[in-house]
């Protein structure tokens, strides 16, 4: 339920009193207050940072599932606030619960549906809210949920395709270091012991190895500081304005994996720009949105300085084939939309069609990749017992030496 801070001041005395109180909407506490023969001077809704109500994050399934059974709901006829409460009362997510719930009392309160979500931007972010405003006002709030959610759904099965392909690479690295370190600060150490003790010099590849392992063993825990250190400095960097804008632009030229980014970029911006087209949702905050939710700095640039170009007259194909970080396909497509009145269509199309790409380059990428790594995991740690191995070969040298 909502928190008011107020200042008023009692009929009888005339002393002024500052404090807070909960009630399901402003008008409501008024009225308390009046009830207790207190004159209003002042009242506001306590809020969180840049305005909005503090409140928690989500995952996106919990979303997705919250917005698919509310578009059913509403599509069944069922009031919103019998809705939401409903929703709440079945959700096993904590923070979502809370978040349906205080939804539900600013609606009941006389909120529209869409200014309550703004009060959990960490949930609903900007896109959801300006989509679910577009239904309101259009009368179709059931069928831009629905929308929405197959929206959601699309971003959500991408974004687990990605993580799932990435998985398998990120563990196998891991544990191909952690052996490594294992072999060099534990393993290695044991036989350089023992051929110590031969007095004889040792061949070149097991001499290197057994240097390393010393230096591991003196200086692992600086290489751990080192290593933390880079990593802590490069997240630190990438989130500064040029470090993020710097990552971007070479995240994009990489090769293989740069265009699965590339790609990932573009079918979220073509996916999103359908689908704020279809709700009605005016060109100039439809660009604004896309924009901040495109996921790359670069790109948001341009689509910014194509936002002004449509705003003097130009059409957003010819705005956006300005820049080259959009596809001749992709401007192709657009242009053929706006000849024939449909570009939301062709951009769903395009949005689709980037999707199938991008699964079948990660399909053959991890196809690719499982090999590589074993045969890297295979050549360290091989590596490393050959030339351990290496001086038993030769025992017979190194224990009696040619006399010179």
């Amino acid at each position: 339920m909502p928190s008011y801070m107020y200042q008023a001041r009692e009929a009888g005395t005339g002393r002024e009193i500052s404090s807070s109180m909960e009630a399901i909407s402003e008008q409501a506490a008024i009225a308390a207050l009046l009830n207790r023969n207190l004159l209003v001077l002042s009242i506001q809704e306590k809020i969180g940072k840049k305005g909005k109500t503090a409140g928690g994050s989500v995952p996106l399934s919990d979303l997705v599932v919250f917005t698919r059974q509310l578009a059913t709901m509403i599509d069944a006829g069922l009031a919103m606030v019998q809705s939401l409460q409903a929703l709440a009362e079945q959700t096993t997510n904590k923070v979502m619960r809370d978040v349906i719930r205080d939804v539900c009392t600013r609606v009941e309160g006389g909120d529209n549906f869409s200014a309550a979500l703004t009060k959990h931007p960490k949930v609903f972010n900007r896109l959801y809210v300006c989509m679910v405003d577009a239904g309101e006002k259009g009368g179709l709030l059931a069928h831009i949920l629905e929308r929405l959610a197959t929206f959601l759904e699309n971003t959500a099965r991408l974004r687990k395709k990605v993580k799932s392909a990435m998985m398998y690479p990120t563990v196998v690295t891991f544990v191909a270091i952690s052996i490594t370190v294992f072999l060099l600060v534990k393993v290695v150490p044991v036989f350089g012991e023992i051929f110590s003790g031969f007095g004889a010099k040792l061949p070149l590849p097991t001499q290197y190895l057994i240097n390393l392992s010393n230096f591991m063993q003196h200086n692992l825990l600086y290489f751990i500081i080192v290593m933390g250190g880079g990593i802590y400095g490069w997240l630190t960097f990438i989130k500064t304005k040029k470090g993020l804008e710097f990552w971007d632009r070479t995240r994009i030229k990489l090769p293989i994996f740069g265009v699965i980014a590339h790609k990932i970029c573009l079918a979220r911006f073509s996916r999103t720009l359908a689908s704020l087209i279809r709700s009605g949702v005016p060109i100039l905050e439809v660009l604004t949105i896309v924009g901040n939710t495109c996921g790359n700095v670069i790109m948001e640039k341009a689509i910014r300085v194509s936002s002004s170009d449509i705003e003097k007259g130009d059409g957003i194909s010819a705005a956006l084939s300005k820049h080259p970080i959009f596809p001749t396909m992709i401007i192709r497509m657009m242009t053929a939309g706006e000849q024939t009145g449909k570009i939301d269509s062709m951009l769903e199309r395009v949005a689709d069609f980037l999707d199938e790409e991008i699964e079948t380059t990660l399909s053959g990428l991890t196809s690719l990749i499982e090999p590589l790594l074993i045969v890297f995991l295979g050549v360290v740690v091989g590596g490393i017992v050959i030339c351990m191995f290496l001086p038993i070969f030769k025992m017979s040298e190194i224990i009696n030496p040619p006399r010179k």
